[in-house]
């Protein structure tokens, strides 16, 4: 039986990736967030010019699956990097954003019901 991913065990395994070699220097902020957005660029070219029906179907192709999940995995790195960096519990502020978003965009006809 595999064990279950958290993202506290993730930030730890990639804080423990760095530290053994030696890469806690260049792991500040500005270089974390220049490094998820070159990331997230290099996820955006694989879906730059796919016809939105293209792009809904980008998993079917192995070689292309294989890219795409490689890409999120390393902007996902960086960002969880960067909330360990800045001390920001990423699953937090995910559920304060969306309450704050529940509150500025309600459900239309909700508020009449």
């Amino acid at each position: 039986m595999t064990e279950r991913l958290d993202v506290a065990k993730l930030q730890r395994r990639l804080a423990e990736f760095a530290a053994a070699r030696n890469w806690q220097p260049y792991h500040t902020p500005k270089n974390l967030v220049a490094a998820l957005s070159v990331e997230a660029s290099e996820l955006v070219e694989i879906f730059q010019w796919l016809t939105p029906e293209e792009s809904a179907r980008v998993m079917d192709d192995p070689g292309t699956a294989h890219r795409v999940t490689d890409e999120v995995a390393d902007v996902l790195a960086y960002l969880l990097q960067l909330c360990e960096v800045l001390g920001i519990d990423p699953l937090a502020a995910l559920d304060a954003k969306i309450d704050r978003n529940e509150r500025r965009f309600p459900v239309p006809g909700a508020a009449d019901a």
